[in-house]
């Protein structure tokens, strides 16, 4: 059976981990499992949280190994989980995602094939205190992008051949955004299993973290002209988004309101959680 490695970045990290890693351990899938988490950057526990899941991986055959990088750093991290992983199956994994315990065995299903190929789950946003990030996430998760691609946030996977479509991964600000667009639509593919990720609570920061979604797509474009024309069919039309309107209109305001605060302040980018 084709062995999987799932690198794991993980800063300050701490209230998340265990959960992250918790639902790793309820999968239903049998194959070998390596599990990568690359702390950095940290001070806090997260290293320590980390490592105390060992048995427990251990107890199903799989390996749980923990690097600590004195910097922080998404990149780094990911490059530093690719130079420690074996040839396989590769599943990148954000610290503060929680997987349905069927996806890791339909991703492996997804990417047994000789050619490239890259998946992902079905992104479900979890529930949010606040009320305007609640309406922004009922309306983002209708729109064509996410509900019926593959959108890679917080979780994407490739195979072998995939995987060697690219390098390092380049220091950019979206780095599943450059995965993804190494891959034409016909190899993506998209397992209709769920995956829990956290948006980020009330309007201020969800403007900051669109600004530095759209900041990240803007930036590859630019670096790598040649990858936007897989983007693929992500936009809604006139008509579409008019449905969607009127079906949600406190949640189309959200998201309007968070678009147009975007255009109207384009500061210069900070780091930002996409929660």
């Amino acid at each position: 059976m084709t062995p999987c490695t799932i690198i794991l970045p993980a800063h300050d990290e701490a209230d998340y981990i265990g959960p992250c890693l918790d639902h790793l351990l309820r999968q239903d899938h049998r194959g070998p499992v390596a599990v990568i988490v690359v702390a950095n950057g940290c001070r806090d526990d997260t290293a320590d949280r980390a490592r105390a899941h060992a048995p427990g991986f251990a107890q199903r055959g799989w390996t749980l190994r923990v690097e600590e990088l004195a910097q922080g750093g998404k990149i780094s991290a990911l490059n530093h989980g690719d130079a420690c992983a074996d040839p396989g199956v590769r599943v990148y994994l954000d610290a503060d995602i929680r997987m349905g315990p069927r996806l890791l065995s339909g991703l492996m299903r997804a990417l047994e094939a000789p050619e490239p190929r890259y998946a992902g789950g079905r992104l479900v946003v979890a529930p949010a205190r606040s009320p305007v990030s609640r309406a922004y996430a009922r309306f983002w998760q209708k729109l064509p992008f996410v509900a019926q691609g593959v959108t890679g946030a917080g979780l994407f996977a490739v195979n072998q051949a995939g995987r060697a479509r690219w390098g390092a991964f380049p220091q950019i600000i979206s780095d599943d955004t450059f995965a993804r667009l190494q891959f034409e639509e016909a190899e993506r593919f998209l397992v209709d299993e769920p995956y829990e990720w956290p948006l980020v609570e009330g309007f201020p920061r969800l403007v900051r973290v669109r600004r530095r979604q759209d900041l990240g797509v803007a930036e590859i474009a630019r670096l790598f002209p040649d990858l936007p024309r897989r983007q693929g069919h992500v936009r809604p039309g006139r008509g579409a988004l008019l449905r969607l309107a009127a079906a949600d209109p406190l949640g189309f305001a959200a998201y309007a309101a968070v678009a147009l605060a975007v255009r109207m302040r384009r500061d210069q980018p900070g780091w930002a959680r996409g929660r």
